[in-house]
């Protein structure tokens, strides 16, 4: 019996150690059903925008970090047209490229709301990470929205903050 509990102690123990790096809680397949085809050639207008998002951000000292799980909010704020959301990439504090969300173009539709999560655990980003989006939008549409909301709940403290993309192009 004291073997057996030893022998079932050990392999919870061993699985409970095994990290599984979750990216994004918005899985892949996702993206591939929002797809769509662009024609490089359209009427359609070309924008980029810049998000900061803090995967970390320093407590009490600039040695002690607290990670957050950040929620990267991407909306279509126009009542009647579809816009494009060609890239989005993730970068680190440094500018090193962490990773590309959909390899394709995909559409949102008028007036909706697109998501990916930064998991609590993926620090990688570190406490300067940002986001850059290139999209396409019809002639006098409303540019898109993208939003940062970043939060933490431990024991019984809460911490909340959001963070509104910058037009760069």
């Amino acid at each position: 019996m004291k073997m057996f509990i030893l022998l079932f102690s050990i392999t919870v123990l061993f699985l409970s150690c095994k990290e599984k790096k979750e990216i994004s809680s918005i899985h892949p397949e996702n993206w591939s059903k929002r797809e769509v085809s662009i024609s490089v050639i359209d009427s359609l207008e070309h924008g980029k925008s810049y998000l900061s998002i803090y995967s970390q951000i320093y407590s009490s000292t600039e040695h002690k970090t607290h990670n957050l799980t950040a929620m990267v909010s991407l909306r279509n704020t126009s009542e009647k047209d579809t816009i494009f959301i060609l890239k989005a990439k993730y970068f680190d504090t440094h500018g090193t490229s962490l990773r590309s969300y959909f390899a394709h173009p995909i559409y949102l539709a008028p007036l909706e709301t697109a998501e990916i999560i930064i998991d609590e655990m993926d620090v990688e980003g570190g406490t300067g990470s940002n986001f850059i989006f290139e999209w396409k939008s019809p002639k006098d549409c409303p540019e898109p929205l993208f939003e940062g909301v970043m939060n933490s709940t431990v024991g019984q403290q809460g911490l909340s903050f959001t963070t509104q993309s910058r037009r760069i192009q």
